[in-house]
């Protein structure tokens, strides 16, 4: 045969090998067991890109956003595509990632639909990574970018449990990439890419952005963000979403002195506005307007408990502020490099009820007497989940006695120095399964004898009958002392900041108990807080904020 005429064959054979494109489909298990749920992974390769997608973006049935990577070769570039919108895709490209794996080979082999594979091992983040390859069909590709480089990957086990195994190869004359790959695609670097898909994955509603809360005379209200007691309340109208059963909601706060050395006690809220008055009505027209609670001992108490008339404030999360966070880190400890952030999230998906669908005021306070105050961002977090095992559907404030208005005059909970506590009167239009009283609490009074640094029992009666006692304590305190810069040194050797504390410390977030009442009768009920209150001592004193609020399904 002359030279030339073979020249040509084998350019035409090797053309032939590189233009050919197969679609490889995989089957994902978790041990043994097909995960039937998921769509099907796709491959299609040919002998310089292959491109891993999934049946349902193939089909065109995928919900945004969805991810399609292509890995190009001899380059072994791999190229990253996200979809976030019908009229948004980004892209980010990566040229060192493939390069950089590395393997142990072993001598096992074992046939895949019929084609002679080999076994590498490599280890990612402290997974065993088992991976089956082959070289029969002359071109690089697989499930996953890892093994890449190696050939054509049919196999991938993690930790000998979770198995992605190829179920099926045919030729195809021609991929249908062009149909999912067109219009406009914006290139950019690959943390951003990162960043945009995992915000495009959830709603964020952003409710507050670097405001002050502080407090000073001259404090205004503007168009958009409403304040009152001198500062220490910012307050915002609010649209939720109609939020799903299969959805968890996260509200985050993140907060730093502007001048404020303490740590101070604060508060995320929304105002239920069902009833004929509410929390706001007393921002506006004064705490005094608001129903009163009195236990006996000649004080009176706004707007703490629940009536026919008013519904107090939900709070969704309680905070503490550190001692001077970011502010004050000008105070060198030796060995010490403080935080500049205090972050504060936490799930509130129990309260989608009182939410989903509705506008609403959504408040952050805290307490301070400072003209710097703090600075503080705000924003709740909404996520298609499977995880959630919240499903009630109905959320009634009960009570709240954190006095919120106490720079406009709110007095302190001191109601529990008598024997009746706290106690509300509440009517059940329905019956009521599976009920539980979201529960917060922690104890105030900052000195030797005070509740905040002596543990009390919380007493907790439904229908006058006690159905749960415990002692609220924090014991790890001391693990937030590098947020904490401002906090006061001891002669012992400890830290302010250190110190165990009656449900909280300084730069942590105080968690709800969740504390389960069985099935409520529809009519009249009772709830009672009981708290064995320190006494008086000169001009200290002990308080305890506590909040409650009822769950359960009608």
């Amino acid at each position: 045969m002359p030279t030339r005429i073979l020249s040509t064959f084998f350019i035409f054979l090797f053309c032939m090998v590189y233009a050919q494109t197969y679609e490889i489909q995989y089957t994902s298990s978790y041990n043994g067991k097909v995960l039937t749920e998921q769509p099907t992974t796709l491959v299609w390769v040919n002998g310089k890109e292959n491109f891993i997608l999934n049946s349902k973006i193939r089909d065109q049935r995928s919900e945004y956003p969805f991810e399609i990577t292509k890995v190009e070769f001899p380059s072994e570039t791999i190229v990253s595509y996200a979809f976030l919108k019908p009229d948004e895709t980004i892209s980010t490209s990566d040229t060192e990632s493939i390069g950089k794996q590395s393997f142990e080979f072993t001598n096992e082999t074992k046939k895949i639909l019929g084609y002679h594979c080999k076994k590498a091992v490599t280890k990612i983040n402290s997974n065993t990574i088992e991976v089956w390859y082959t070289n029969d069909l002359k071109i690089k590709g697989g499930p996953s970018t890892i093994g890449q480089g190696l050939g054509l990957v049919l196999e991938i086990e993690r930790n000998k449990n979770s198995l992605i195994t190829a179920s099926a190869i045919k030729k195809i004359k021609k991929s249908g990439i062009d149909n999912i790959l067109k219009g406009p695609v914006n290139p950019t670097d690959q943390l951003s890419y990162r960043d945009f898909l995992w915000k495009s994955r959830f709603t964020t509603l952003k409710i507050f952005e670097n405001e002050i809360i502080n407090f000073s005379d001259e404090s205004r209200s503007d168009e958009n963000i409403k304040r009152f007691a001198n500062g220490t309340i910012i307050l915002k109208k609010v649209k939720f979403p109609q939020i799903s059963e299969g959805e968890t909601i996260f509200v985050e706060l993140k907060q730093q002195s502007n001048g404020d050395a303490y740590d101070r006690t604060g508060t995320v809220f929304l105002i239920p506005q069902e009833k004929a008055q509410s929390f706001f009505d007393g921002l506006e027209k004064g705490a005094k307007t608001l129903p009163v609670y009195e236990n006996g001992n000649g004080k009176q108490y706004f707007g703490v408990i629940s009536t026919d008339h008013y519904s107090p404030a939900i709070e969704m999360m309680r905070f503490f502020t550190a001692f001077g966070i970011q502010k004050f880190n000008h105070i060198q400890l030796k060995g010490k490099s403080w935080q500049t952030l205090s972050p504060y999230r936490q799930d509130i998906t129990e309260l989608k009820p009182v939410m989903s669908g509705k506008e609403l005021w959504i408040g952050t306070f805290i307490g301070n007497y400072d003209k710097g105050g703090h600075r503080v961002s705000l924003e709740v977090t909404i996520h298609k989940s499977d995880q959630g095992i919240n499903k009630n559907n109905t959320v009634i404030p009960l009570f709240n006695t954190l006095n919120i208005m106490e720079m406009a005059g709110q007095d302190y909970s001191t109601m529990f120095d008598r024997d009746k506590g706290l106690f509300v009167e509440f009517t059940l239009k329905k019956d009521l399964k599976n009920a539980q009283l979201r529960y917060i609490t922690t104890g105030h009074g900052g000195w030797e004898n005070g509740d905040e640094f002596v543990p009390k029992t919380n007493s907790v009666f439904i229908d006058g009958k006690m159905i749960f006692s415990f002692v609220p304590w924090r014991t790890d305190c001391g693990s937030y002392r590098l947020y904490n810069p401002a906090s006061g040194n001891f002669q012992d050797g400890l830290s302010s900041s250190d110190l165990s504390r009656s449900n909280w410390c300084p730069g942590t977030v105080t968690n709800p108990d969740f504390i389960p009442l069985g099935d409520l009768k529809a009519g009249k009920h009772t709830v009672q807080i009981k708290i064995p209150q320190g006494p008086v001592e000169g001009t200290s004193f002990s308080s305890w904020n506590v909040s409650g609020v009822l769950l359960g399904s009608e």
